[in-house]
């Protein structure tokens, strides 16, 4: 069985460049060094947990790039790529869409009409592709990634700005089981979650805005940034490993763990097994267990 594979990026050339969400701020910037170092962390801690990482080349530019988690949605051996909603951002599509390629993935495009921004906001938990929407995403980007895919999509409308892509308040732990921040969501969201998560965990709001629920999970390890007591006092009781990172740096850009790596293999906590690879370097399907 092949290890767990996650694309990173090295902030080489990161920092606040411009603003496009409420945690960015021109006049603060980012210390780069400090910022390299945290993400060294996060490589070295996931490499310790069995991840293969894999890397793409930092652009000059494009100090977003880092966060490689809205590069598109990686489905078996396809690569949909995200239309984004920021032209600052849709820079980095061709950057993407040519290491995919060159990386045996079969990379597909959605129409130009519509918004949708990768795993920020496509996150499985089971067989069910739950889709936030409303600040950077369109919901009928999400259908028609549902039907591309042949799966069932589940939108839920994001409602605090703060919160723009669903991976800033959701994390999927396995089929079934999830983290989150509620007051993310409307009403009507946090009942599609309960009806369709029967193990939901909420996160406080001072460590959702430590970005808490933005974390990488590995099997029964779930990483993610630092100070989060009571989130890691709660993974514990569930049954998982916790483990901080400090990545404040990357908190100033409104990122954090998640959305600096992206599964290269399926979703591990929606109850994929891991794809093996075939001569050709192209990925089996994955299988749900």
């Amino acid at each position: 069985m092949s290890p767990p594979r996650i694309l990173m990026c090295p902030p080489d050339h990161y920092g606040i460049e411009y603003e496009i969400n409420p945690w960015m701020n021109r006049s603060l910037g980012a210390v780069r060094e400090l910022a390299f170092l945290q993400w060294r962390a996060l490589h070295d801690e996931l490499v310790s947990l069995g991840v293969a990482v894999e890397t793409l080349a930092p652009q000059p530019g494009l100090p977003d790039l880092v966060f490689t988690a809205n590069a598109g949605l990686v489905f078996k051996n396809r690569f949909l790529s995200s239309r984004f909603r920021y032209e600052v951002r849709a820079r980095e599509s061709p950057f993407f869409d040519a290491w995919f390629a060159a990386n045996g993935f079969a990379v597909e495009h959605m129409p130009d009409t519509m918004f949708h921004e990768g795993a920020g906001d496509a996150l499985f938990c089971g067989e069910s592709l739950f889709a936030g929407y409303r600040t950077r995403s369109d919901a009928p980007a999400h259908q028609w990634v549902g039907r591309a895919l042949g799966v069932r999509v589940l939108p839920v409308e994001l409602v605090n700005t703060r919160f723009y892509h669903l991976d800033t308040c959701f994390c999927p732990l396995a089929p079934g089981e999830a983290i989150y921040f509620p007051e993310a969501f409307d009403a009507y969201g946090r009942k599609v979650l309960s009806n369709h998560v029967p193990k939901l965990i909420p996160v406080t709001e001072d460590e959702a805005n430590r970005f808490g629920c933005n974390a990488v999970v590995v099997g029964k390890a779930v990483v993610h940034n630092s100070r989060c007591p009571r989130l890691a006092a709660d993974l514990t009781a569930a049954g998982y490993r916790s483990i901080e990172v400090e990545l404040d740096e990357f908190l100033k850009a409104g990122g954090s763990a998640k959305c600096l790596t992206l599964r290269l293999d399926g979703e591990e906590a929606a109850g994929w097994k891991q794809g093996e690879r075939q001569e050709d370097g192209r990925h089996e399907p994955a299988e749900y267990r």
